[in-house]
């Protein structure tokens, strides 16, 4: 998934997905917490790769992974292309009324829009840039 894109909560914590990203998403995707105080939305087809990889692991190392799957909400599209995202999620990445939605590979990533832009200063500046393109080998 790729872009970024701008868009405000409803009054009901509804937010509208753009419609590249719906495509990707599909009708039916999940989100959950991450480590950078935003939200992951995942389609299901990469939630259940991600679900099929905890699987995998050793009890002890799934027992790590609890927080992802126990903030986890399942989320549907209505007609008009917004999702509800659960209060206890909206409250954990501090959304006000602004969120930016980035693309970020194979998921996308929901964050209040102050946040985003102090991450986005911080990490879009030419060393950073080069930094990765040098991880890339590029």
């Amino acid at each position: 998934m790729t872009g970024e894109y701008q868009h405000a909560l409803d009054s009901k914590g509804r937010l509208f997905m753009p419609a590249k990203l719906r495509d990707e998403l599909g009708e039916v995707f999940f989100v959950t917490i991450s480590m950078d105080r935003c939200l992951c939305a995942y389609s299901s087809e990469s939630w259940n790769t991600l679900s099929e990889r905890v699987n995998a692991m050793p009890y002890v190392k799934q027992r790590r992974m609890r927080p992802l799957f126990a903030h986890a909400a399942r989320c549907e599209l209505d007609a008009q292309g917004r999702a509800l995202i659960p209060q206890n999620l909206r409250e954990y990445a501090g959304f006000t009324k602004s969120v930016t939605i980035v693309g970020c590979n194979n998921h996308a990533e929901l964050w209040d829009s102050d946040a985003w832009r102090a991450v986005y200063e911080l990490e879009t500046t030419p060393e950073n840039i080069a930094a990765v393109m040098e991880e890339l080998e590029f």
